[in-house]
């Protein structure tokens, strides 16, 4: 029972991080139909349903760093629908039931079972240095699309500059350490994956520029 409780878990984190991917497909369809990069309402629609999934497999592995990271990206997915005046499209009720979300997740962690509470900070030793390194990693993943926001901002057009690619790169290889520490293998498959793209979103970036 316990060994297929556990793959099941498995199964959901692989599910949320095919959604990530999902919306990186999405994405390139949409910019390369357009001729330009843009970032589709459904992309951020699909960013919001994946999060939700990933924070609660983080509660599922008692991982504080997936769901503190994953609680700060759901709130800017939502933001992201609100700039592209999509929100208000959504009906009053779900949009209460989408912004209550993590706090009915939290409530879970706190209230429902102080075994759970007491296994996620027994498991995560704040000052350990690997968690500490996972924290940064997942931080600068958040940290990216914040400066990718205000890079766009600055430029009035959606841009996914180099520096986003950049910031990637050095997150993801912060997750991979912290992932091989957990023996996670859902952040293992997926970071692999993804530095994979950000390494070589910098090289198009830099023969693009070499070319002009």
């Amino acid at each position: 029972m316990e060994f297929i409780q556990k793959y099941w878990i498995y199964g959901l984190g692989f599910f949320a991080q095919s959604m990530f991917g999902v919306r990186l497909i999405v994405q390139l369809f949409h910019s390369e139909r357009k001729g330009k990069i843009v970032s589709p309402t459904i992309f951020w629609q699909i960013s919001l349903f994946a999060s939700f999934l990933f924070l609660i497999y983080g509660v599922l592995r008692d991982d504080i760093i997936i769901i503190l990271g994953q609680t700060l990206s759901y709130f800017i997915y939502i933001r992201n629908l609100q700039l592209k005046n999509e929100w208000k499209k959504i009906t009053i009720s779900f949009r209460i039931l989408l912004f209550s979300l993590p706090g009915l997740t939290f409530g879970w962690i706190l209230l429902g079972s102080k075994s759970r509470f007491d296994a996620i900070f027994s498991q995560n030793d704040l000052l350990h240095p690997i968690l500490l390194i996972g924290a940064i990693g997942q931080l600068m993943l958040n940290f990216r699309f914040i400066y990718q926001w205000y890079y766009s901002e600055k430029h009035h057009t959606s841009i996914l500059p180099l520096g986003f690619w950049i910031i990637s790169a050095f997150a993801s290889v912060l997750i991979l350490s912290y992932a091989s520490y957990r023996l996670d293998p859902v952040l293992l498959v997926a970071q692999s994956m993804g530095i994979f793209v950000y390494i070589r979103n910098i090289f198009i970036h830099i023969k693009s520029h070499k070319a002009v």
